[in-house]
């Protein structure tokens, strides 16, 4: 079976949804000791953006044990994004509730929504059809 490429898809002005691996490690101090797996994904993010889409960014990251632990945050990998894209990102910290959803309905041509730790959402964690059933 040929996989399709993104680069043989019209996504020129459309809104792409990335799933990403960003699960780095990261120090005691929520420091990033290893970003390979965010440049990784920089290509894929800067094609999109060439092509005018807005871009959703969605990952897991660790294994929280709560729905929300702040050490299981993506908010240092949206901070080093930030750095290695040079451009403005929004951090959603709901995954799949009504003020993600708006956020994601409305962004602009080159911009970039970055969901929080896809595992604070029970559905996800529990690979649940709705996950992926839901539409902005």
């Amino acid at each position: 079976m040929k996989l399709q490429e993104i680069k043989d898809l019209n996504i020129t002005g459309k809104k792409i949804l990335i799933r990403c691996d960003f699960n780095v490690p990261m120090d005691e101090y929520s420091n990033i000791t290893d970003d390979r797996r965010i440049r990784e994904a920089l290509s894929t993010i800067r094609y999109c953006i060439d092509r005018d889409c807005s871009v959703i960014l969605a990952s897991h990251f660790g294994r929280p044990k709560e729905i929300f632990e702040d050490k299981f945050s993506l908010l240092p990998v949206a901070t080093r994004l930030h750095t290695l894209l040079q451009q403005e990102l929004i951090m959603a910290i709901h995954v799949i509730q009504d003020d993600t959803l708006v956020i994601a309905k409305h962004l602009k041509v080159g911009h970039f929504l970055l969901l929080d730790n896809l595992r604070y959402n029970k559905v996800e964690v529990a690979n649940d059809e709705a996950l992926y059933k839901t539409q902005t």
